[in-house]
């Protein structure tokens, strides 16, 4: 996974949902997806979002682990 972000929005059902929970713009949820060069986070979702998406997650039965927060290359 070279963009977890990109991942972890689908399982959620897109970047409106996103933002919904994690009480953010949708504009900003959009920048976690963009490459850092852009403006972005590099596909990483910020530390306070990755523990309310778990929680809903959790809640929600939704096939979410911790690890997929982080890209596959990642050392």
């Amino acid at each position: 996974m070279m963009n977890p972000a990109k991942t972890i929005i689908q399982i959620f059902g897109g970047e409106a949902d996103v933002a919904r929970i994690t009480e953010r713009s949708v504009s900003r949820v959009y920048c976690w997806t963009y490459p850092k060069e852009k403006g972005g986070t590099g596909g990483l979702i910020p530390a306070e979002c990755q523990q309310q998406l778990m929680a809903y997650a959790r809640l929600n039965d939704l096939p979410l682990k911790p690890e997929d927060f982080f890209p596959e290359d990642a050392t």
